[in-house]
């Protein structure tokens, strides 16, 4: 091994330390369940060039981190983009609290949430729990964001580590039937569905082979498509 090779086999080593003690720090065991970002977990503000524009919300895990800059660009002149980028699942500690606490004193004409990637683990959400687990999510957002139209998106696919192209035989299903019961809920609630998990399926060529995320061209098509879902909801804000 060259001298070259030990350093980029240094570099990938201490990326992945980096990765395992931000996701224990966030309270996500899973070291591939990172923030796939160098700002982390946590509420970016938006740089506020115009504040007569609406307030916009995404809420999302690292998937957000991928397309948060592509809504932006998309969005410019018609919004101010706020993002919680978190690791929670929808049976986490402390998930409504932080929530309530985000939502309070500021005034948002759109949210778009999605809660999917980090609640596959056995375990992590209760049997039986999700559907009612979810709907709390939606009653928290709805009574502290009384004037915010909702949209909620489903979980992007989940495909085999080093083969992109296929689907993971055992995480993606549930993934499918997480994403069925959030849309069962949703449905209930009159909440629009932007259905990412569809989206992308039929382009696996566009996953970036660690499982969960995407090349730069696939964050591209997914943040498009927020965009358009938050910008068709604009048009309908008084």
């Amino acid at each position: 091994m060259n001298l070259f090779d030990v350093k980029l086999w240094l570099s990938g080593l201490i990326g992945l330390l980096i990765a395992t003690v931000a996701s224990a720090q966030s309270g996500e065991t899973d070291a591939r369940l990172h923030a796939d970002g160098p700002q982390g977990w946590g509420l970016r503000e938006a740089q506020v060039k115009n504040p007569n524009l609406p307030r916009v919300l995404l809420i999302g895990d690292s998937i957000l981190n991928g397309y948060l800059a592509t809504v932006v660009h998309e969005l410019d002149g018609k919004a101010n983009v706020d993002a919680w980028v978190n690791p929670y699942h929808q049976a986490s500690e402390g998930l409504h609290e932080k929530l309530r606490a985000i939502l309070a004193g500021r005034n948002y004409a759109v949210i778009h949430f999605n809660m999917g990637l980090h609640g596959w683990p056995k375990g992590r959400i209760p049997d039986g729990q999700f559907i009612p687990l979810t709907l709390k999510l939606v009653e928290t957002l709805r009574s502290n964001a009384p004037n915010a139209r909702l949209i909620w998106a489903s979980s992007t696919p989940v495909t085999t580590k080093g083969q992109p192209a296929a689907l993971d035989p055992a995480i993606n299903p549930i993934i499918v039937n997480h994403n069925a019961m959030a849309a069962q809920v949703m449905r209930a609630a009159n909440v629009p569905i932007n259905d990412l998990y569809i989206l992308m399926v039929n382009r696996l060529d566009l996953a970036r082979g660690d499982q969960f995320h995407w090349k730069p061209e696939g964050s591209l098509i997914q943040g498009k498509a927020v965009a358009a879902s938050i910008a068709g909801q604009l048009k309908a804000v008084p």
